[in-house]
């Protein structure tokens, strides 16, 4: 079987999942105001610049993991988001999405780092602009992943100010 199809099929699941999240985080429910409360009780500084990032930036991997855009950078770009939340919300309630663990996070940065290796397919931007063939192989997934533990390790280590147990059990 050809991989386009397959390739297609997980674009079209990831993208859509990332445009969502982000449409949710800037303007669902709690819009921007809610987005921007929960990420200041996460820690996150400033909690305002962070839901505009969060937002913007899920949806803009979104749409160029829709259209098959420049694949590699966009995998990247939701790897930090998953790792950003795996430290900062799921990794301390273990594994099961159940007990709002890793779970989700971990399958799909996993699954990002399989679509960088792999390339979006020739139903894609990057295939009608030339550049599927460059932008694929296993060194694209590891530098997609790397890219984004180091933008997430240096983003954390400047801007996160995790409150302390007992606050977050008041809050």
């Amino acid at each position: 079987m050809d991989a386009d199809l397959p390739l297609l099929v997980l674009r079209l699941v990831l993208g859509a999942v990332f445009v969502l999240h982000g449409w949710n985080h800037g303007f669902g429910a709690g819009g921007l105001a809610g987005t921007t409360r929960w990420f200041d009780s996460l820690g996150l500084r400033p909690a305002r610049v962070h839901a505009l990032v969060s937002t913007w930036l899920e949806l803009a991997v979104g749409v160029a993991l829709l259209a098959g855009l420049l694949t590699p950078f966009a995998a990247a770009g939701g790897i930090g988001i998953m790792a950003t939340a795996f430290v900062t919300v799921h990794r301390p309630n273990g594994f099961f999405i159940f007990r709002d663990g890793y779970e989700y996070v971990l399958v799909v940065a996993a699954s990002l780092t399989a679509l960088a290796m792999l390339g979006p397919g020739s139903w894609s931007v990057d295939d009608a602009l030339g550049l599927r063939d460059d932008l694929v192989g296993w060194e694209w997934g590891a530098g997609a992943f790397v890219l984004a533990v180091v933008a997430t390790a240096g983003m954390l280590a400047t801007c996160w100010r995790p409150p302390a147990k007992d606050d977050a059990a008041q809050a």
